[in-house]
């Protein structure tokens, strides 16, 4: 061998080596990326599950001069840096009414000022900052208790009887120089005399939008007494108030030993010792509209706390079981009854207190052995449990209005504060794919919705997404693999060689036109057609048939002339439109017949009595039409590559033997080509399952659980594009929105999986012919 041929061979072997390598280099870099990206999409999402976390971020003790018993109540907001030096501003509200800031960080007190008008020794203008000493005052201007609701709203109980409704507010502020001070500011919303009557055990006051306030009081006789200052304004804008009095005797139902208002002051609660509940609903001009008593526990164990959810919708519950539910009215308008809604996990003993959140609908419950336990109502979900310090129960407990911080003070004076982190309360497996009780509604249901007001509750349960993708991909299949599937069978075998060179480069150009485009002419051009038709297309599947038969018998006259023979020889389809053509127009001219015959001249009437579903414009039908155009190109090129691949031996053995051309292409043929067509066939399923444009445009987007052609869907591919530009960064939302694109990796991953071990097989068993 010379020298130039030893070159050459060494030559074409580094080549080799080099493409090789490349092609290695290639598949591996293929290979990483897409685990990295589904690494990506999976570490976004994990997050959703992480368990709520605490840590404790200041231990101080009461400052000098404030026992424990002085302490009415405690409240605690964090500051700026949550994370750095920033100082914990908490406060505490005492016995003789006056308000201790305090800087839990660093265990000092920052001021202490008089409450302005809580004791009833400062009139309604009183300074709400006016520094007092620290002598106690006389016991009539004591307070004896004070109940909180909302953000820093708290009513407080003299020991006069006198009511008051303050708001206080507690900020760290910072300067340039990156010092840092406690600022506050006290209010009075509203307040109440005392009424001349016996001394009250308990108070509530509310103050609604338009200025009335409602002050309720618990009488030792198991009394409830209702004072309403109702305010009117008439058309001079002049406005004028009266006091409306109502009493309610509840002594047959035990005795009352908890109570709470919705915010607005129209729905009050009361517990009993007896396990019931008691729900009145108030007249805006005073009075007593509707009365219900809900026998919520058979045991009849005692309700030791009750607290309004975000929203005052839902009800908490805690009783002396040390168990946690929540209820709230079920079913429509005044038929609405009070009902269990959801249990919740319990505490080793009786539940003392409970205070919701300002920021969600999660709970934190306190129990007279010191647990304090945080919950989620809607999802069941236990966020967190911190444990008691040896045993000891907690006097107080103050939790922020941001909800990552709760403080306690204890018997003996000592505060302790917690900083928490419960970033995703309302996910859990159950609210992602589970039936779930949601607010308002009197069953457990498949919900996603995301938008609305400040106190909504989000629904992101994501069986409605999966439920639309299965949907919208079944009927595009639906016609796409029909039409796709003879179109390639008979291109493949029946039609004449040119023929087959201009079709098929023109089909598979169709699988070039943006999605977009046929998005935009499916919903805009081809939706309104269908809604106005939709009949017409219905009757279609019956007259296109019946014309094709009537059609056949009269071709079984003509087929013997020499025109109609050369029609047979690869021209069928040109005989086959004015069929197609006559089956709609027949079915075109008997849509009012059957209108009035079948439907009483009504079908969208018929439609919503009989079948109890409306008649959207963009539903399935329309899916079926723009992912079929989407779907048929792939199916049919696939499809028509494998049928032509069909070793040409094989058709003419077949024909040889008397098969005729359906014979053939039916048992040789197709066995021999159904590996390429079922690979087509999955392909064009992945492609509608991932599509985003076209359903994102025709669908609707209305994310329901219903099998019927009329109504549209919500796909995963979709939502995604419509909820992710308003999720923000980090926020449920945008991390459930990922968790929708592992979904839909994983369900295009099976499906390939699938299609490729029974593409294998059908190889195994038919590549042998």
């Amino acid at each position: 061998m010379s020298n130039i041929d030893r070159r050459a061979i060494r030559r074409s072997k580094r080549r080799d080596r080099v493409v090789r390598w490349l092609i290695t280099l290639g598949g591996v870099t293929v290979i990483a990326s897409v685990v990295a990206i589904l690494l990506l999409i999976v570490g976004v999402t994990l997050p959703l599950f992480r368990p709520g976390q605490c840590r404790e971020v200041a231990r101080a003790r009461l400052p000098m001069g404030i026992r424990p018993e002085h302490v009415v109540a405690v409240g605690i907001e964090f500051g700026a840096d949550e994370h750095g030096g920033a100082p914990l501003a908490s406060y505490a509200i005492l016995r003789d009414a006056t308000l201790a800031i305090l800087d839990l960080r660093h265990g000092r007190l920052v001021s202490r000022n008089r409450l302005p008008s809580a004791s009833g020794s400062d009139g309604p203008g009183a300074p709400s900052n006016r520094e007092t000493g620290g002598a106690l005052p006389n016991e009539a201007s004591h307070i004896e208790a004070a109940e909180q609701h909302g953000a820093g709203r708290w009513t407080l109980l003299g020991s006069d009887g006198r009511v008051s409704l303050v708001e206080i507010s507690v900020a760290v502020e910072g300067d340039l120089q990156g010092h840092r001070r406690i600022t506050h500011a006290v209010t009075t919303l509203g307040e109440m005399p005392p009424d001349g009557g016996p001394k009250p055990q308990m108070a509530l006051m509310r103050i609604s939008q338009n200025g009335d306030l409602v002050c309720v009081r618990l009488l030792p006789d198991n009394r409830i007494s209702i004072v309403q200052r109702v305010v009117k304004e008439n058309l001079l804008g002049e406005r004028t108030s009266k006091l409306e009095r109502t009493t309610i005797e509840q002594g047959a139902v035990g005795r009352i030993t908890a109570m709470t208002m919705d915010s607005d002051g129209q729905t009050l609660y009361a517990g009993t010792e007896r396990g019931r509940i008691l729900r009145w609903t108030l007249e805006s001009e005073g009075g007593i509209a509707a009365a219900e008593i809900v026998p919520a526990f058979r045991d009849k164990r005692t309700i030791t706390a009750l607290a309004m959810v975000l929203g005052d919708v839902s009800l908490a519950v805690g009783d002396s079981h040390g168990e946690v539910s929540t209820w709230f009215p079920m079913g429509g308008g005044r038929e609405a009854r009070l009902g269990l809604a959801h249990q919740l996990g319990s505490h080793d003993s009786p539940i003392y207190r409970i205070l919701p959140s300002q920021r969600n609908k999660s709970i934190v419950s306190v129990a007279e052995g010191g647990a304090i336990h945080i919950d989620y109502p809607t999802s069941e979900r236990r966020l967190l449990a911190i444990p008691p310090e040896d045993g000891t129960p907690r006097r107080m407990i103050g939790y922020s209005a941001r909800g990552n911080a709760i403080m306690d003070l204890g018997g003996q004076g000592e505060m302790v504060a917690w900083m928490i982190d419960c970033p995703h309360p309302e996910v859990s497996w159950e609210t992602l794919f589970g039936k779930v009780l949601y607010e308002g509604y009197s069953e457990p249901t498949y919900a996603w919705q995301t938008t609305g007001g400040a106190d909504f509750e989000p629904k992101f349960s994501l069986v409605p997404l999966l439920f639309g993708t299965i949907k919208g991909t079944f009927y595009a299949m639906l016609l796409a693999v029909p039409l796709a599937l003879f179109a390639a069978a008979y291109t493949s075998q029946f039609t004449t060689p040119r023929l087959k060179a201009l079709v098929k480069p023109v089909v598979e150009t169709m699988a070039a036109i943006p999605s977009v485009v046929i998005g935009f002419l499916i919903a805009l051009w081809l939706a309104p057609i269908i809604e106005r038709w939709i009949l017409a297309v219905f009757a279609s599947f019956v007259t296109i048939p019946l014309v094709f038969v009537l059609f056949m018998v009269l071709w079984q006259l003509l087929r013997w002339s020499d025109w109609a023979k050369r029609i047979e020889n690869g021209y069928e389809f040109l005989a086959m439109l004015p069929v197609l053509v006559a089956g709609v127009g027949l079915a075109v001219l008997l849509v009012p017949t059957l209108e009035q015959w079948l439907f009483a001249g009504n079908f969208r009437q018929w439609l919503f009595e009989a079948m109890h579903t409306r008649l959207d414009q963009r539903n399935s039908i329309i899916i079926a039409f723009g992912l079929g155009l989407a779907v048929i190109p792939i199916i049919f090129s696939i499809a028509e590559d494998s049928l032509s691949s069909v070793p040409h031996s094989l058709t003419a053995a077949s024909m040889a033997l008397g098969a005729s051309r359906w014979q053939t292409l039916r048992r040789v043929i197709l066995p021999s080509g159904s590996p390429g067509i079922f690979a087509g066939t999955m392909i064009g399923f992945g492609r509608a399952v991932g599509e985003t444009m076209i359903v994102l445009m025709a669908t609707g987007n209305t994310p329901i659980l219903s099998w019927s052609p009329f109504n549209g869907m919500r796909t995963l591919s979709a939502n995604i594009a419509v909820e992710i530009p308003e999720s923000p960064v980090g926020g449920t939302l945008y991390r459930v929105l990922f968790l929708c694109a592992v979904l839909l990796f994983l369900l295009t991953f099976l499906l390939n999986t699938v299609a490729e071990v029974v593409r294998q097989r059908l190889r195994q068993r038919y590549g042998r012919l």
